[in-house]
């Protein structure tokens, strides 16, 4: 899967499509999933151009490593459900076709506010 400029979150970063945002620095977007799988459901995604996690940890700097797992714990204190606020939360990110990556943009899920159940079926 190469980089897609016209992805959707491309274009959310490009500020084309609106989002409903919760955080913002040099280094990530984070923002509310247009269609919540749990009672909170949020997304952090890199500013820079990565397809996936195998991209990013291979081509990103270690500043930019560091800000999106720095990025991921601020959002998840800024809505509630760190492990300190509201129990805990669970990350996701699917890496390729047999991951289930739709969207050839690295992003990480953020699910919590309630039990989120078995990681696999």
């Amino acid at each position: 899967m190469s980089y897609d400029d016209n992805n959707i979150f491309a274009k959310i970063l490009r500020g084309e499509i609106p989002c409903k945002k919760i955080y913002e620095d040099e280094f990530v977007l984070s923002f509310h999933d247009i269609n919540p799988q749990k009672k909170v459901h949020a997304l952090v995604i890199p500013k820079g151009k990565y397809v996936n996690l195998e991209d990013f940890t291979s081509k990103a700097t270690s500043e930019e490593i560091a800000g999106l797992m720095k990025g991921i714990s601020t959002v998840a204190k800024k809505i509630g459900i760190s492990s300190i606020d509201n129990g805990g939360f669970r990350t996701l990110s699917n890496v390729g076709e047999n991951g289930g990556q739709e969207v050839p943009h690295l992003h990480f899920h953020l699910f919590g506010g309630e039990k989120v159940g078995r990681m696999v079926q």
